[in-house]
C-alpha cells in the first residue's frame, strides 16, 4: 500500500532482518533529530557554508523531510526513501574528511542528547556506516587510493553552535 507519492504511509514498517525497533524509536524522534541536527549543522563554521551553499534557505522544509524519510527508511524500515544520495554528495567538490568527521560529531553530539543511549547507539553505528562509505566512494571516484583508507577518528567539536531560545 502507498501514498499518492508512491511511498508506503507513514508508519508503515517493512519486514527487517536482525534487530528490533528499540522502545521510543519513532516518526516523532527522528524529526527532532533531523531538525536539531540540521539546525546546529546550518550554523557550523566547518560544515555550515556547505550545506549553505548547496541548499537555498526555501529548498530547507523539503530537504528535512526527505532526511527524515531516508532515517525512517534506515532504523524503521518504512521504505519513505528511495532516492540516490550519493550523486548529490559527488556534486560538492569540498567535500573532505574534515566535513565527515565534523558531521559524525555534530551528529553523534545531537542524538546523544536528544534520544536513550540505545537508540543513540543505533543512530551513531549507521551513520558511522554510511559516512565512512561515502568518503571511501567520493575519493575512489575522484581517483584516490582507497586500500589503505581507515574507518575516520572521531571529533569531538571544539565549537557548540547557539541554541535558540
Amino acid at each position: 500500500m502507498t501514498d499518492n507519492t508512491g511511498r508506503p504511509p507513514v508508519g508503515t514498517r517493512l519486514q527487517r532482518i536482525g534487530w528490533e525497533t528499540p522502545e521510543g524509536l519513532d516518526e516523532a524522534l527522528i524529526r527532532k533529530v533531523v531538525d536539531q541536527f540540521y539546525a546546529d549543522a546550518r550554523r557550523d563554521p566547518v560544515i555550515g557554508p556547505v550545506f549553505n551553499r548547496v541548499i537555498p534557505d526555501e529548498a530547507w522544509p523539503n530537504h528535512l523531510q526527505t532526511i527524515a524519510d531516508f532515517w525512517s527508511s534506515m532504523l524503521l524500515g518504512t521504505g519513505r526513501y528511495a532516492g540516490r544520495p550519493m550523486p548529490k554528495h559527488m556534486a560538492i567538490p569540498e567535500l573532505s574528511d574534515a566535513h565527515f568527521t565534523r558531521w559524525l560529531a555534530l551528529f553523534r553530539r545531537t542524538v546523544e542528547s536528544l534520544c536513550s543511549p540505545d537508540i543513540a547507539a543505533l543512530f551513531i553505528e549507521r551513520s558511522e556506516r554510511i559516512g565512512n562509505s561515502f568518503r571511501m566512494n567520493i575519493a575512489m571516484r575522484r581517483g584516490e587510493d582507497i586500500s589503505r583508507m581507515g574507518p575516520l577518528e572521531r571529533e569531538t567539536p571544539l565549537w557548540t553552535p547557539p541554541r535558540d531560545a
